[in-house]
């Protein structure tokens, strides 16, 4: 786990650097003020993410320029980590997290559900798609594909599959055995969401899994890591790959190919809600607002590379750059939701996982 702490200068002596704090966002109703006022008293964030401290950084350094006087420590951890961290510290009734943002949606909602979540109302609720919200609790905040990564040097022509059929049939190739990566969905939330959602919307998901055993599929907890074994050649092609990152890293890596499948892509958005219990909850009100608005939208598509949710926001990684990519038929968002939850119930996740390891997941 990394804790990368931005602190932003407490000085606000100055008429300047308070007039700039107090500044409520242009449209946002008069009374914002009062949230606003709050989180300068509460002067710090937590926040729990599993976003790459890198790509989080421009987010928290912007806010922090719109927001002076909030120290944010942003604690970088899987997806996994992040619900676990979370449900001890909070059964022990210590010090956690004001905000959680998670690309393990399915966990997310898990938490909002059980009553972890505060109910707030964001004032940008209405600027994004209706399933990326749930209940006014459950936030989505990206739009980002689950793609087929393949290694451009190894695998050519007629072995780059198009379909999730192409992919099951492929890797059964004797140039594939020991070479086929994926995430380990026992330890990578986000993972056992892409694949659970594969389990529902692909007709042909046994003989996936099936194909995954006989290519003996390696199995990986962080997108990181699939990229570098694929980059080398070490693995050659790796399945529902988080494909923001891959496609930020196939624009300096001449290594990296990407696939987004044509029967269907899934779209997955980093869910972020707030803790009931924050110590500072104005504070991260005003972090939601600030993700959801054309500002922090912008910064998350052109500086922090994760496919901007909003509609009117541009940039070559945004919704609407994807939705031409892909196209509009072939989208399949995850609905920000308790349909997401079916597979987490106890007993199915594990009748799901030992399936999985019966035929699939072998490492």
């Amino acid at each position: 786990m990394k804790l990368i702490t931005s602190i932003i200068a407490t000085a606000l002596t100055s008429a300047f650097a308070t007039m700039a704090f107090a500044q409520v966002p242009a449209g946002y109703p008069a009374d914002y003020q009062k949230i606003v006022d709050g989180a300068r008293k509460e002067g710090k964030l937590v926040v729990y993410g599993a976003t790459d401290s890198k790509a989080t950084q421009p987010l928290i350094k912007d806010f922090s320029a719109l927001y002076p006087g909030i120290t944010v420590e942003y604690n970088d951890m899987n997806s996994t980590e992040v619900y676990n961290r979370f449900i001890s510290e909070a059964a022990a009734g210590g010090n956690t997290a004001d905000v959680m943002w998670s690309s393990a949606m399915d966990l997310q909602i898990k938490l909002a559900s059980e009553g972890y979540a505060m109910a707030y109302k964001s004032v940008e609720a209405s600027k994004i798609p209706g399933w990326a919200m749930w209940n006014d609790m459950a936030y989505g905040t990206t739009f980002e594909p689950a793609a087929i990564v393949y290694n451009k040097r190894l695998v050519t022509g007629a072995d780059i599959p198009q379909t999730h059929a192409d992919f099951a049939r492929i890797i059964q190739g004797e140039k594939f055995k020991d070479k086929v990566t994926t995430y380990d969905i026992e330890k990578s939330g986000v993972g056992f969401m892409f694949m659970t959602q594969d389990a529902q919307d692909f007709p042909q998901f046994p003989a996936l899994a099936t194909a995954f055993g006989a290519a003996r599929v390696r199995v990986q907890s962080s997108t990181g890591t699939m990229l570098e074994r694929i980059s080398s050649g070490e693995n050659l092609i790796g399945y529902n790959v988080l494909g923001s990152y891959a496609l930020v890293r196939a624009k300096t890596d001449p290594s990296i190919g990407i696939v987004l499948p044509k029967d269907y892509t899934l779209i997955l958005s980093r869910v972020l809600f707030i803790n009931k219990a924050a110590k500072s909850p104005n504070a991260a009100k005003l972090w939601l607002d600030y993700m959801l608005s054309a500002r922090g939208q912008t910064v998350i598509a052109n500086e922090s590379k994760l496919y901007a949710i909003r509609a009117d926001v541009k940039g070559e990684t945004t919704s609407a750059e994807l939705i031409k990519l892909v196209g509009e038929k072939n989208i399949k968002p995850v609905p920000v939701g308790p349909a997401v939850l079916s597979y987490l119930a106890p007993a199915k996740r594990m009748a799901f996982l030992k399936q999985w390891k019966e035929t699939g997941g072998k490492k």
